[in-house]
């Protein structure tokens, strides 16, 4: 099929779609309200004005990619301090972290949907001179628009699975010239490099991740291991859980013979977390909540059975509460979360057999004795359990932060090549 009406139908079929994507927007305002806030510019309609000046435009769809560019507007703001950066987001969670990104005079907008008017009235309001979108959002319309107005689009910390790479192939007349389109792809790894060449990338650079660049918060870490010192037994931390895994999880858990570790459960998703303390509570597991507790748990606690961790931006606290992590989206088909921070806080990770979103990473771990691998929940639960009780834990822990620490400069990296198009 040729582009244009590969392209066109895709057109149709979004703009088709619009009132549905606008009516789930208001249903999810219910929970998170900040969906519904500024929906205009979901299609490219603004109210204020925005002074010419050369803008940075960055877009993390979601937590994730926004904490993984902290390190990369960290860098560039060295190499060009002053510029102006559009930090765009389309999650409720990523808009929240990225506040925490920007510094006075910078820009903060919804990323427009894929249509051809919303991407290019986007493009006319904020000129960027520069676009950098983060690991795999490739748009067509958007990245069509921005070749038009001249506007230079490089891929950062890119990763495409060979899963992702062979569902795109089934759609190759509208994602290659997509992917063509991009003045460069900053891989994470080789394989990653070889599979965005074979969608259609012209210039291809490996970079590395740049999530080995974050740096944990070193007050939450240290309140974590603090609340770890209080308690008179280990903690075992499912971290960054997705639906249909908890269930599992909490059967798993059960069947560990008593004395348990304490539970620590953290969902991925804000909105699931009273759907997370029901199943919990369904088990006939006592739960303690950690959002009411401010800086310290109540002495009650240490008794709970569980505890849910049912706030943002508290990873590090977590992880330096655990003494050992199952990686959430790891043990169903659905490519695992970011083991990465795990390692930076000295947490040794047990992992399913689903990680093909962060392959290299996860088998790079297991290569540095920072982390081990599962065959099912069961097993991981098992193996998680005995590891946070094993006196050779220290010595998982000191391997993980090594494992950390070895794989940094990926920001200094992409900043290095990005200089190509900004100068």
């Amino acid at each position: 099929m040729p582009e244009a009406l590969a392209r066109a139908l895709y057109s149709l079929a979004l703009r088709l779609l619009t009132p549905v994507y606008l009516l789930r927007l208001v249903w999810r305002g219910r929970r998170e309200p900040r969906y519904r806030e500024r929906i205009g510019e979901r299609l490219g309609v603004y109210r204020d004005a925005v002074t010419p000046a050369p803008t940075l435009w960055l877009h993390a769809v979601s937590l994730g990619e926004t904490r993984a560019a902290a390190p990369l507007l960290a860098a560039w703001r060295r190499q060009w301090p002053g510029v102006r950066v559009l930090l765009t987001c389309s999650t409720a969670t990523g808009w929240d972290a990225g506040v925490e990104l920007l510094a006075p005079g910078d820009l903060h907008a919804w990323l427009p949907y894929d249509t051809p008017g919303a991407v290019r009235r986007f493009l006319r309001h904020h000129r960027p001179r520069l676009g950098v979108l983060m690991e795999t959002e490739v748009w067509p319309n958007l990245l069509h628009a921005a070749e038009a107005a001249g506007v230079p689009v490089v891929l950062a910390n890119a990763r495409l699975s060979a899963r992702s790479l062979a569902r795109g192939q089934r759609f190759a007349s509208l994602l290659r010239p997509a992917v063509a389109r991009l003045a460069a792809a900053l891989a994470q790894t080789d394989d990653d490099a070889q599979r965005l060449r074979a969608a259609g990338a012209r210039k291809v650079h490996v970079c590395g991740n740049l999530k080995f660049d974050v740096t944990p918060a070193q007050d939450l870490v240290a309140r974590g291991r603090a609340w770890r010192a209080g308690l008179a037994r280990p903690v075992v931390l499912a971290a960054s859980t997705r639906e249909g895994e908890e269930a599992a999880l909490l059967a798993a858990w059960q069947r560990v013979p008593a004395p348990r570790p304490l539970l620590l459960i953290v969902p991925r998703h804000p909105q699931r977390f009273d759907e997370v303390a029901q199943l919990v509570q369904r088990r006939g597991l006592t739960l303690r909540r950690r959002s009411p507790w401010g800086r310290q748990p109540p002495p009650e606690a240490a008794a709970a059975d569980v505890w849910l961790g049912d706030t943002v931006g508290e990873m590090a606290l977590y992880y330096g509460c655990a003494d050992v992590a199952l990686l959430g989206g790891s043990f169903a088909p659905l490519g695992g979360q970011n083991l990465i921070e795990a390692a930076a806080c000295g947490c040794p990770v047990v992992m399913g057999p689903h990680t093909f979103n962060f392959a290299e990473a996860a088998q790079r771990s297991v290569d540095a004795g920072a982390a081990m691998r599962a065959d099912d929940i069961d097993d991981g639960v098992r193996r998680a359990a005995a590891l946070a009780v094993d006196a050779a834990r220290p010595a998982w822990a000191e391997r993980a932060l090594a494992f950390a620490a070895q794989h940094r400069g990926a920001a200094a990296c992409t900043v290095r090549h990005l200089g190509a198009w900004w100068r």
